[in-house]
């Protein structure tokens, strides 16, 4: 998603604009990341009533001409730090879509897809109007408070870091999380672009719950519960049977996480099973119903896959919404 629209819904969120500072002077690989400029404020045109050609020096995303190393950047330690004035409001509306800031960050563990962004925004300010440092590891999404503090853990190889979220976003359709770009490249979801994800939000002075992968600890990893399709449903394409490739060469496994599009979550049964065959009917890949426990409470779900990647669950998210079968979301297990 632009991140033009972010700005905008800055100012919705802020009830004023701020001034775009100047990105300052980046660092050469040998410079540790204290010794960086920091960005200086040198206008005073609002930055959001630019057009969006305008708004940044460029116009695609990247990360440094430099290699830098990460493991030279310090995580940050979660603290008790008051709300931001800026970017709380609650409910927010982007692209037509409302979403809610939650009242705390407590208790939220989710997993999901992450991607991540870079130098086009260094120096720019986030929702919360911080200027945004590509080279901190920090992150942006829609529903925690600004700011707060949480461990992401890439399912995929096991690597995890803390970040400070400070900013809105991602509002992309099936995206998590998006994270700077040193804490893209520190967990290895840079260069690749995407990255299957667990946040796990961290409440300062808390020991942190323990965290488990695929990846880290295969041998602890929980039974998937079977599946109850709704007959008669179609078999899977040969294109997305099986488990979801790591997306590193490595060979696919029973315990790499899988990608499902959930189509909906159903109380009654006799719901589920019309609703899978309807995705089931379009013919876009194997429509399962799971049944699972939420809150005591027994519910059916409706998944499409196992994906192939996030390239397939974009392009079928796309598909379902344009033959009406709803707004899928990404379920990763």
């Amino acid at each position: 998603m632009k991140r033009a629209v972010l700005l905008l819904a800055v100012v919705a969120l802020a009830g004023c604009a701020g001034n775009k500072p100047r990105p300052g002077q980046r660092p050469a690989a040998s410079r540790p990341p204290a010794a960086r400029p920091a960005p200086q404020t040198a206008t005073s045109v609002p930055e959001t009533s630019l057009s969006q050609a305008e708004r940044y020096r460029q116009t695609h995303d990247d990360g440094p001409a430099e290699t830098i190393d990460v493991s030279r950047i310090p995580e940050p330690v979660p603290r008790p730090e008051p709300l931001s004035r800026y970017g709380n409001r609650s409910p927010y509306n982007v692209l037509g879509r409302n979403y809610t800031v939650l009242p705390s960050a407590r208790g939220y563990v989710e997993r999901g897809i992450s991607s991540w962004y870079g130098n086009k925004f260094h120096g720019y300010m986030t929702s919360s109007f911080e200027p945004y440092d590509m080279y901190q590891f920090s992150a942006a999404h829609k529903s925690l408070p600004l700011p707060s503090w949480a461990r992401v853990t890439n399912l995929e190889n096991g690597k995890s870091v803390i970040v400070r979220v400070n900013d809105r976003g991602p509002f992309h359709d099936n995206r998590l999380i998006d994270l700077s770009y040193a804490a893209a490249v520190k967990i290895g979801v840079w260069p690749k672009g995407t990255g299957l994800v667990e946040v796990r939000a961290l409440m300062p002075g808390e020991a942190e719950p323990e965290v488990r992968t695929a990846a880290a600890s295969p041998a602890r990893t929980p039974p998937r519960p079977a599946p109850r399709p709704a007959a008669p449903l179609q078999n899977p394409a040969p294109a997305v049977a099986g488990t979801a490739a790591s997306g590193d060469g490595a060979p696919d496994s029973a315990e790499q996480p899988r990608i499902y599009l959930q189509i909906g979550a159903f109380g009654e049964q006799a719901n589920a099973d019309r609703a899978a065959q309807r995705v089931a009917a379009a013919k876009l890949g194997e429509v399962r119903v799971v049944e699972a426990s939420v809150n005591g409470r027994s519910v059916r779900r409706v998944r499409l896959g196992p994906l192939r990647d996030v390239d397939e669950a974009d392009r079928l998210t796309e598909e379902l919404r344009r033959l009406g079968l709803g707004e899928a979301r990404v379920a990763i297990d």
